[in-house]
């Protein structure tokens, strides 16, 4: 029994271009049909079975923007993607925003069309199943209001190829949504690549970005795949946008919209095929009349919006990712299971969580190593959150083999301008590097000397990229 051929619905009143396009995508063994008007098309979708549709929007009875909304309304399940004059964008994020999943640009780069019937023939095989259901609720953790309708939202998007746009306090959990769409996306087998905008000096970022070529620059002795090329056929991540280079917006601006990038030092351009997903805790648009962020980027990575909700209007999800973190922690570092007494309950659901989601686990990581029995209480998550009024002022001048902890009163205390949790992570760190330059990096003294088992250390080697003995 010979597998069926995939059938794909061309709609243009423009004959050639139709008969062209049969002729490519023959070529890939999937069979078309043509439509020369939205009445015709219509009356094809009612009597054959499709799996992706290719529509222009300029044609004789009507506009393809009302026909993507009518197919995403009665056909949810079929992809369709739009042709657009070259130059167009607005119209076609228009149409992606309607729902369509992609779009081509006139004239049409066969290379380009053959990627996207490609990927749309892919996602017509991968409507959402109980598989994508158990991974939206292992990834995305809580009952609440908000969580439910970011599901939906996420359901939505994964259907399309269009740009995300995701925004939040910071600890939100940006990254781990990012990665979400990805996986839910019919890119789920390609590359996830992950950027944070902010982490990487100016100068660097080019190289980073489109890659280069050996000697065509000081210190470049071999060939560099950049990010862009890496995330082919994926997701590409960048995290903290806001701080692109505005030199770097123009060339990642022309590498999103013609999906081709030119290295440093090359004299030819690579075809690329990825989907953006953008973050940043920042308000764009007000960047935009700032004159710091490209307008014209802006439309174009905001496409499909994602607002992450703070933690504190999240309610019994509080207690949910707390209890999942200390399940989590507790595995990792071989401890016994604790959990959490009923005033520390109370407290968690009243505590503001400035620090959102991230700063839950750091307070469950501390709130563990604080605590000797079975339960976490309040004494615990109070010792963990350092209260004001007895942060002590650390000296971390690597005196000897001790780090000295000097009180200081209240009066003279100087609350951190980087926010308490950034601080706290920073003191920690900075501890563990005095305990480890102090033993020579033997990490089984260090463990000793910070009272901790090699487990823990390593655990935390680990979340603060210290730890280079892979094995």
């Amino acid at each position: 029994m010979t597998e069926q051929q995939p059938r794909v619905l061309l709609i243009d009143d423009e004959e050639d271009l139709c008969t062209l396009m049969q002729i490519s995508l023959s070529r890939l063994g999937v069979q078309t049909d043509c439509a020369y008007n939205l009445q015709r098309a219509k009356q094809l979708l009612q009597q054959q079975h499709y799996d992706a549709c290719l529509t222009d929007l300029n044609l004789p009875d009507g506009h393809g923007l009302d026909f993507v909304q009518y197919v995403t309304e009665r056909f949810p399940y079929l992809p369709i993607a739009v042709i657009t004059a070259y130059g167009n964008m607005g119209i076609a994020i228009a149409a992606l925003k309607a729902g369509a999943f992609d779009f081509v640009s006139k004239p049409i780069n066969q290379q380009h069309l053959s990627q996207l019937i490609q990927t749309a023939l892919h996602s017509s095989q991968t409507a959402p199943d109980n598989e994508q259901d158990t991974l939206e609720h292992r990834l995305l953790i809580g009952q609440s209001a908000p969580i439910e309708q970011l599901r939906i939202a996420l359901r939505k998007i994964a259907r399309s190829q269009a740009p995300v746009f995701i925004t939040g306090e910071s600890g939100t959990g940006k990254e781990v949504v990012a990665n979400l769409v990805h996986r839910l996306s019919n890119r789920n087998e390609g590359p996830f690549i992950a950027l944070n905008c902010g982490a990487i000096p100016s100068e660097l970022m080019e190289s980073e970005l489109f890659g280069h070529k050996k000697g065509s620059f000081t210190g470049a002795t071999q060939d560099k795949q950049g990010l862009l090329l890496s995330a082919h056929g994926g997701s590409l991540f960048l995290d903290e946008i806001a701080e692109l280079p505005l030199t770097m917006q123009v060339k990642l601006l022309r590498a999103v919209q013609e999906k081709k990038i030119r290295p440093i030092g090359s004299d030819r351009e690579i075809d690329v095929d990825f989907r953006v997903i953008s973050a940043s805790h920042q308000n764009l648009e007000l960047l935009v009349q700032q004159g710091k962020f490209r307008q014209d980027l802006f439309f174009r990575i905001h496409v499909m919006d994602i607002q992450l909700p703070p933690l504190r209007e999240r309610g019994q999800d509080i207690l949910l990712l707390a209890k999942h973190f200390i399940q989590h922690v507790c595995h990792e570092w071989d401890l016994p299971l604790k959990h959490l007494s009923p005033a520390a309950e109370h407290y968690l659901l009243h505590y503001d969580f400035p620090g959102n989601v991230r700063e839950l686990r750091n307070m469950m990581e501390r709130a563990i190593t604080l605590s000797d029995g079975a339960s976490i209480d309040l004494q615990q998550l109070n010792s963990s959150l350092l209260r004001q009024t007895t942060i002590p002022e650390l000296d971390l001048t690597p005196i000897s083999n001790t780090v000295s902890i000097a009180p200081t009163s209240q009066q003279n205390l100087e609350f951190p301008h980087e926010g308490l949790e950034q601080y706290l992570e920073k003191v920690e760190k900075d501890m563990l590097l005095n305990a480890l330059n102090s033993t020579h990096w033997n990490r089984t003294l260090a463990a000793k000397k910070l009272g901790m088992s090699f487990r823990s250390l390593r655990y935390r080697l680990k979340k603060f990229g210290l730890d280079t003995d892979d094995g």
